[in-house]
């Protein structure tokens, strides 16, 4: 009983701080993105699919991930996920993605699929996800979320990003109306140096005020970079580390928050050799 009474207080913290991201576990995907606040909207990578599936585009061949995130030490609160992204000849870049959030008393599932395509400087990008949320005793519901994306070099290492999640604000139940969050983000990277990267974004959801989102990632080595970044809407700072080799990619990041605690993201991607 203790521990079901702990769950439903710190679920409660949760969903006042974490707003969207406590609905349809709208958080970042990936221990990058963990790391640089959450701020993701325009990088190009494997976690790109579900943080803005314009950004599958740039990868030239077939990238796998997964990835584990836990928050306040709570097994309740953990997300895990597989993701694949393959880039075609005919069909543009196509990805696909499985993710689960929560323990038996709540939990979410989402199955996605997304398609994006680089025209010339533009890189555009959909999504369509098949949600189902789940609470013990009161049963699922299920629902289909639709997002778009758009990435663009404005100049030379200057990048704009944007993406809205949930564009059609789709509807879980008719009891107070029920909906999926609707989700709007747009923002910058700056390539500062060839080691620096720098990244900003606001993020807003219909019902709540808007966030901002940034960071920092410095590239100690090819192999080897650290990142730190701030949200605004959680109050939370962030920090991580990655490491390459070969063709594996492991990133670990950390978030404090001050009233809630200490969350752990760990993340792996693989580029799938090409053939000769």
């Amino acid at each position: 009983m203790q521990h079901v009474l702990r769950f439903c207080l710190l679920l409660f913290l949760f969903s006042t701080a974490y707003s969207a991201e406590a609905q349809i576990n709208n958080a970042p995907v990936g221990a990058r993105a963990a790391g640089l606040g959450g701020a993701a909207v325009t990088l190009p990578d494997v976690w790109a699919l579900s943080n803005n599936p314009a950004g599958m585009a740039a990868l030239k061949q077939l990238e796998l991930g997964a990835y584990a995130f836990n928050r306040f030490s709570l097994a309740e609160l953990t997300s895990i996920g597989l993701l694949a992204v393959y880039p075609t000849q005919k069909f543009g870049t196509v990805g696909v993605d499985l993710q689960r959030f929560g323990g038996e008393l709540y939990n979410e599932q989402r199955l996605g699929i997304g398609l994006a395509h680089q025209l010339g400087v533009v890189r555009l990008g959909l999504k369509a996800d098949v949600l189902q949320v789940r609470v013990k005793e009161w049963g699922s519901r299920k629902a289909v979320a639709l997002s778009l994306g758009g990435q663009s070099e404005v100049i030379p290492r200057l990048v704009f990003g944007a993406h809205i999640y949930n564009v059609n604000q789709a509807k879980l139940a008719e009891f107070e109306d029920e909906r999926v969050p609707t989700v709007m983000k747009m923002g910058l990277s700056y390539q500062a140096a060839a080691k620096v990267l720098l990244v900003a974004e606001v993020e807003k959801e219909l019902e709540f005020p808007a966030a901002v989102k940034a960071g920092v990632e410095y590239r100690v080595l090819p192999a080897l970079g650290l990142r730190g970044g701030f949200h605004s809407g959680t109050r939370s700072g962030t920090a991580g580390v990655d490491v390459k080799f070969r063709q594996f990619q492991v990133a670990y990041a950390l978030g404090a928050q001050h009233q809630l605690g200490v969350s752990n993201y760990l993340s792996v991607a693989y580029q799938v050799p090409q053939k000769l």
